[in-house]
């Protein structure tokens, strides 16, 4: 199996379309597109979506695998209130996904951060 990586980016639209592009025209030429990508407009953003409880959620996510939210919260020791709401802020932001079963897991084994500081 290979590793699936995420690519996160601090950017600009025209970035953003411009990755979109590149990866189109890879995939319409048979290539492999390597990686999926995020884009945040501001580091703000991408700062108030990945504070320290939200990275730990998303470790145990990786370890265990999918998960419901209920069963989350549980093998965390916190509020299923709260980790609900970090749960859908983390699936708005695509940094975790949804199982068509209802649970939610992290198909990335890296997230690799990107900062274009002229954006």
């Amino acid at each position: 199996m290979t590793d699936r990586t995420l690519a996160v980016h601090i950017g600009s639209l025209e970035d953003m379309g411009r990755r979109f592009a590149d990866a189109w025209k890879s995939a319409e030429a048979g290539s492999d597109v390597p990686r999926e990508h995020v884009t945040f407009l501001r580091l703000e953003s991408f700062m108030a979506a990945m504070s320290p409880k939200r990275l730990e959620l998303m470790r145990h996510l990786r370890r265990s695998g999918p998960l419901s939210v209920r069963r989350l919260s549980q093998e965390l020791g916190r509020d299923y209130k709260s980790v609900h709401g970090e749960v859908a802020r983390l699936v708005d932001a695509g940094l975790i996904e949804r199982t068509p079963q209802g649970e939610v897991t992290v198909g990335w084994d890296r997230i690799v951060t990107e900062l274009d500081l002229a954006a």
